[in-house]
């Protein structure tokens, strides 16, 4: 009768284990445990540090209940048990402290539920269904609602051209515009701002990846990510300068691999320096956006990076996108820009210094901030588009590749721009 309640958990440690501060939650949680098919037993006294001890040294189970009732600072203890839980493991946690706050502070820890003092027979039976949803609910890739996913990297060819502004507008407008499970992965380990620019903290997760790539599974996503809407869930960092990236690679793999089996959609900030470094990162991307500015060190650049993806990542479609766009002040017009990189520009975004420092002051991206504005009417084309789109014709995303003015390319243009320098003014 009992034994179909432990279907789906993994087999090769206990199912249940909880540590409890007082005896009247004890009471009620015991009968509870004893109906769902497990040992009484496993519901110990001593709540959350008395967990980190007993799990630091035995193997953690499947589903844990800890009490944070008598704990001072939990989310640094929650922290602390992760660091001894093993990948897998839903965690509970019950407490006294009625702070909505607090509560979306755990869940963002990657707490599975969190339940309020004094605790109920129903409640506890409730969540431990929950829990239990996790080992017995269909993957991603099972999943019906999950019929496609798409990954977009977004790589911007000089620094500050907006690369990583155009990937969380992107990100976000595929979560809540459209409704699609989306995650943000923004590469820039040291100096990310995709966090920053959602006005969350970073947390951790991904430095814990890069050290630990065999931790990563579902449950660490879950548990790793900061979610900053219903839909969109962001994994970045703020690792100390005075440590370098010190990785294969191998754990941003296994990353983009959660990610197709857990969301919708993907959006990498993938900084060019990474691009080098790792180039198997863009083993699985559908598309990448290459974003540039109308300067001849950009149009240089945004040739070598075209050209790297035909050799390396000939799968992934190429988007050149231009940001920041001053058609006044340009330092080489459109055609000419188009002209030395052999192909069209697909959407020119205009530039818009007052609502970038309107997103800055509000604490969102550039599209939830300035939702009238031109430039955010350009971003939702180009989120439309990509969302417009299956991976059978993704083909149909860029335009095709020509060249607009036979010879021209950007010897010329860059030997005409010395000549003119090169004139003395009338």
């Amino acid at each position: 009768m009992n034994a179909p309640w432990n279907s789906g958990l993994p087999g090769n440690r206990d199912p249940f284990a909880a540590y409890i501060c007082d005896d009247n939650a004890l009471d009620v949680l015991r009968p509870v445990v004893i109906e769902m098919g497990w040992q009484p037993e496993k519901c110990n006294k001593g709540g959350l540090r008395n967990a980190i001890q007993s799990l630091s040294v035995s193997a953690s189970p499947a589903i844990l209940l800890v009490d944070l009732s008598e704990s001072g600072d939990p989310l640094n203890d929650i922290n602390a048990l992760a660091e001894v839980c093993e990948p897998g493991t839903v965690v509970i946690a019950v407490g006294q402290v009625n702070d909505v706050r607090l509560y979306r502070d755990l869940l963002a820890s990657g707490i599975h539920d969190y339940l309020l003092k004094p605790l109920s027979a129903q409640q506890i039976h409730d969540s431990l269904n929950q829990a239990l949803t996790v080992f017995t609910s269909p993957k991603g890739g099972e999943a019906e609602q999950v019929q496609r996913h798409i990954s977009t990297a977004v790589v911007g060819t000089r620094g500050g051209v907006g690369a990583s502004t155009l990937a969380t507008s992107l990100a976000w407008l595929f979560s809540d515009e459209h409704n699609a499970p989306t995650a943000l992965l923004d590469l820039d380990v040291h100096f990310g701002t995709g966090a920053l620019a959602l006005d969350l903290e970073p947390g951790r997760g991904l430095t814990d990846a890069i050290d630990n790539p065999s931790r990563i599974d579902g449950l660490f996503i879950e548990r790793a990510m900061i979610r900053a809407n219903d839909n969109l869930s962001i994994l970045s960092a703020e690792a100390p300068i005075n440590q370098p990236l010190m990785t294969d690679g191998a754990a941003f793999l296994q990353l983009e691999e959660e990610f197709r089996q857990a969301f919708e959609m993907t959006v990498i900030d993938l900084p060019r320096n990474m691009l080098i470094n790792f180039p198997h990162l863009l083993s699985e991307v559908n598309l990448v956006l290459v974003t540039c500015e109308l300067t001849l060190a950009s149009a240089r650049d945004t040739i070598r990076v075209l050209s790297w993806l035909k050799t390396n990542a000939a799968h992934a479609h190429p988007m050149v996108v231009a940001n920041k766009v001053q058609n006044a002040t340009a330092e080489i017009s459109k055609a000419d820009f188009e002209a030395s990189i052999e192909r069209k520009i697909d959407f020119v975004i205009p530039y818009d210094i007052k609502a970038a420092s309107n997103a800055a002051k509000l604490g969102q991206v550039f599209v939830d901030a300035n939702r009238s504005s031109k430039s955010t009417a350009v971003i939702k084309q180009i989120g439309e588009r990509i969302m417009g789109a299956d991976e059978d014709d993704l083909e149909a995303l860029t335009e095709e590749k020509k060249s607009l003015l036979g010879g021209f390319d950007l010897k010329s243009l860059l030997s005409k721009k010395d000549k003119s320098e090169a004139e003395p003014a009338e």
